[in-house]
């Protein structure tokens, strides 16, 4: 009667010993990685939260020098819409583009090209986007020779699209294909596997890649001083011009005004929390979306 072989081989003293020293080396890489995050939330906490108040949501700056400052209100509600304007011009086109690249055009020419061009203007830096839509549709006459909060949200726009449209590609890429061969053997026209198979599926991932970009250009400032620039008033006109977070620490950071100063340490931790806020709700409804 022969006897069966162990199903499973214990591992040598030396390959624990490896396997103990890799798990260590990777558990310190890890800490150290944390440490910068932990420091930058601990001083935002540190120096921004005695800025909170009531007033310091709801009253704009004053430009007083002197006198009282004011608070937030306009910087914060500017970057809300300048991004909320800019997710709805990039990530529809984000998202098709992806859906080209995987479903239509995975090979071929043009898709190499397309992915080409998208990953240069990954790496494309933010000011250049500004300088940009500051010669073509601010000096340039197009749109109005002025400034005006859309013409950031286009610029904010130009910096997400190669993001969502990267981190959509290697999503959808990761749907199986069992599932598109599924449904196309059933009969289902191609564009209704997209929209009913591939897309619900991928649809926690599509959003994740999105917050990335999202997340990117609410902290961005160059694209902003070139084409929304700076107000102190409160404006639901995206025709005018319009303040937003980043370009209020900027200009508040630098003051010799220490209640200034406090106020821009304040401005960054609201806008740290605004980003918070929005991945939180995303990652919740990314989470209702998988289980339904």
């Amino acid at each position: 009667m022969s006897t069966a072989t162990p199903a499973l081989v214990l591992a040598s003293p030396r390959r624990r010993r490896t396997d103990q020293a890799m798990r260590g080396v990777l558990l310190v890489a890890t800490l150290i990685a944390l440490v910068p995050l932990v420091l930058v939330i601990y001083y935002l906490l540190k120096k921004g939260l005695g800025a909170w108040s009531w007033s310091f949501f709801t009253t704009d700056p004053t430009g007083n020098f002197l006198g009282d400052q004011g608070g937030i209100k306009s910087a914060l509600l500017g970057t809300i819409e300048m991004v909320a304007l800019a997710s709805l011009i990039s990530i529809p086109v984000g998202w098709g583009v992806a859906l080209y690249l995987v479903e239509f055009g995975r090979t071929g020419r043009f898709a190499g090209a397309v992915r080409y061009f998208v990953d240069v203007m990954t790496g494309v830096p933010s000011i250049v986007f500004g300088l940009f839509i500051y010669v073509t549709l601010v000096i340039g006459g197009w749109g109005g020779s002025s400034f005006a909060g859309w013409k950031g949200s286009v610029a904010l726009a130009l910096l997400m699209l190669p993001v969502i449209t990267r981190s959509a590609e290697v999503v959808l890429l990761l749907v199986p294909d069992a599932l598109r061969e599924a449904a196309l053997a059933l009969g289902t026209p191609r564009w209704r596997v997209v929209m009913k198979i591939v897309l619900p599926t991928a649809l926690p991932g599509l959003v994740t890649g999105s917050l990335l970009a999202v997340a990117r250009a609410a902290g961005e400032t160059a694209p902003l001083l070139f084409t929304a620039t700076i107000v102190n008033g409160t404006t639901f006109n995206l025709g005018d011009r319009m303040n937003s977070l980043p370009v209020q620490i900027y200009t508040d950071v630098g003051s010799p005004n220490d209640q200034l100063v406090q106020r821009a340490w304040g401005a960054a931790l609201a806008l740290v929390a605004l980003i918070l806020i929005t991945t939180f709700v995303a990652r919740v409804f990314s989470r209702r979306s998988r289980l339904s």
